[in-house]
């Protein structure tokens, strides 16, 4: 009863969503879980309902073969050292927060009032995790060639680009190398926190040069961190 009803109060947004995605869910909770962040259930005491973690690992392996098995086909000079590039730089947290937040995501997202107080709706670490769990909703549904046409869409028009202009580089090496231009110094990364469960960990990073603070990135991993505050580095050193 108690699933039932969270559907049913969020009816509304959720047809708004299967508008965006251009997709008509036979079952429509699973959109619903696509879009429950597990702090929204931990307020709200709804032990039995399901967060959209389990939804975020699954959208991610589609994304990964979906993206890989473009890159193969349409890229067939390239080496696997470039098409791996190409895909880590399709497939990062910056660039699926961009896409959620152009397809306006971030507003359907279930949170905890902290969480939202905090910024949570839009977070690149969050977003970014939305839209691989929405992904993976739409392939429990409708199956690998509704997920490809989906990404077709509005993710692989990105791919060229990338190519083209080779922005798949290692934001961390590019700073590097920017830094050392600059200020004839190597960047450091601070990690300001980390909190979660083991299964669940967010880091938060700083990079810093010399005494000055850079960017601040967030991720599941210190390495994820550390990238995206690199990139928001970048940002700031106007590279």
């Amino acid at each position: 009863m108690k699933k039932s009803l969270v559907i049913k109060n969020s009816m509304k947004d959720l047809k708004g969503l299967e508008k965006i995605l251009k997709v008509k869910f036979k079952d429509i909770s699973l959109l619903d879980t696509a879009v429950t962040h597990r702090s929204y259930l931990n307020e709200n005491g709804e032990k039995g309902e399901d967060s959209n973690e389990r939804l975020e690992f699954l959208g991610d392996a589609v994304l990964e073969l979906i993206i890989s098995e473009y890159l193969f086909s349409e890229y067939p000079g390239r080496e696997e050292g470039d098409l791996t590039s190409f895909r880590a730089a399709v497939v990062r947290t910056t660039t699926l927060a961009q896409t959620s937040r152009e397809l306006g995501f971030g507003k359907y997202l279930k949170m905890s009032k902290g969480e939202e107080d905090s910024g949570g709706r839009d977070k690149d670490f969050l977003l970014a995790n939305l839209f691989e769990s929405i992904l993976g909703a739409v392939y429990q549904d409708q199956g690998y060639s509704i997920c490809k046409k989906y990404l077709h869409r509005v993710l692989i028009p990105k791919i060229d680009p990338i190519v083209k202009e080779r922005l798949d580089i290692d934001p961390k090496t590019k700073l590097q190398e920017v830094t050392q231009s600059m200020f004839k110094e190597t960047p450091s990364y601070e990690v300001l926190k980390e909190k979660g469960p083991d299964h669940n960990k967010l880091f938060t990073v700083q990079a810093k040069i010399s005494s000055k603070d850079l960017g601040v990135g967030e991720g599941s991993s210190k390495q994820r961190a550390e990238e995206e505050a690199a990139e928001k580095s970048l940002d700031i050193l106007e590279y």
